[in-house]
């Protein structure tokens, strides 16, 4: 490889990193938001089903079910994120490995 090249993955990969920095944060704000929904309906259901006279052992399984699809957006979101910062830290090794390379390439 050659210094131009290098430098212009470095330049690439900088621009991914910078990307990737502003739409992590969009990504924990969809976290959060997806955990209050869900615990919002979690609770909406139990006091739904306390009001119906359900038994109270069951209560919290039969919640639950019902606010299945909360509790899916809720994982998905922190999945996505969850990737999203494993990916940043992969173009940060990345950029790294491309900084070493340029400089022992420099001192040659």
């Amino acid at each position: 490889m050659d210094v131009l090249t290098i430098t212009k993955e470095l330049y690439e990969s900088a621009k991914r990193l910078e990307k990737g920095s502003t739409e992590i944060f969009t990504l924990a704000k969809e976290q959060a938001e997806k955990e209050r929904d869900y615990r919002r309906q979690l609770a909406h259901e139990i006091m739904k089903l306390k009001g119906e006279g359900m038994s109270v052992t069951l209560i919290s399984d039969i919640a639950r079910g019902n606010a299945s699809d909360y509790k899916f957006e809720r994982d998905l979101s922190e999945a996505k994120y969850t990737a999203a910062r494993d990916s940043l830290k992969a173009i940060a090794v990345q950029v790294n490995a491309l900084q070493s390379i340029l400089r022992i390439q420099s001192e040659v």
